[in-house]
């Protein structure tokens, strides 16, 4: 799927295909996830979503290690760990070339930077640089779970990295686990900025389980 189709793809979904039809943030068992790429794919159909995007931290090894990109509903899609302005932030890549070499410097070097939480956070990824080299994979960026940005000021905070080519924003997310513990910014405001930039809205579940939600 080129660029200019996953972009077009993106822009034609709405709230009503989350999480009904579509969901664009999963982990599998290649990060630290459950389930098996392949097992995702299994229940994804029973379920009988249209689309979904396993989206493992650092880790393109559910692409790479298996055959499933050639299943209709599969977006390849990754999620890096960055920071800025020190604080922690993921960036989602989705319809990226998994064989692109602008992306291996990015990377896990071990089992460890794609599943322990303190582990991944020793590689610090630049966002700037991280946004370019998804755009140079053929892939659009997309902030990942932003109402977990630890900032006052979130409408800047995602001005800035649009101004570093940031085409996305989470914004359809249930915010459970963890997430809904660190929760700082309401769904609604993340919303609202996604329209004052134009900024493309996506969705997940960021399923980490046995069973996708």
């Amino acid at each position: 799927m080129i660029r200019k189709e996953i972009k077009k793809l993106l822009l034609s979904l709405t709230e009503e295909d989350f999480y009904k039809n579509v969901d664009l943030h999963i982990h599998s068992c290649e990060s630290d996830g459950i389930m098996t790429p392949y097992e995702i794919v299994i229940q994804a159909k029973e379920r009988g979503l249209k689309y979904i995007a396993i989206s493992d931290h650092n880790t393109l090894d559910a692409y790479l290690s298996t055959n499933i990109l050639k299943e209709d509903i599969v977006i390849p899609a990754i999620e890096f760990d960055c920071f800025y302005r020190g604080v922690l932030i993921h960036i989602l890549g989705y319809g990226i070339n998994i064989d692109s070499l602008e992306l291996k410097p990015l990377l896990a070097k071990s089992r460890l930077g794609k599943t322990f939480n303190l582990y991944r956070l020793l590689k610090l990824r630049n966002p700037k640089e991280v946004i370019e080299k998804i755009k140079k994979a053929g892939g659009i960026s997309v902030l990942a779970h932003p109402c977990c940005c630890w900032t006052f000021n979130l409408d800047k905070f995602i001005s800035e990295l649009k101004d570093c080519g940031l085409e996305g924003v989470e914004v359809f997310y249930p915010y459970k686990r963890l997430r809904k513990i660190l929760k700082f910014h309401s769904g609604e405001k993340v919303a609202d900025i996604a329209d004052k930039y134009n900024l493309i809205k996506t969705g997940g579940t960021d399923s980490h389980g046995k069973n996708l939600l």
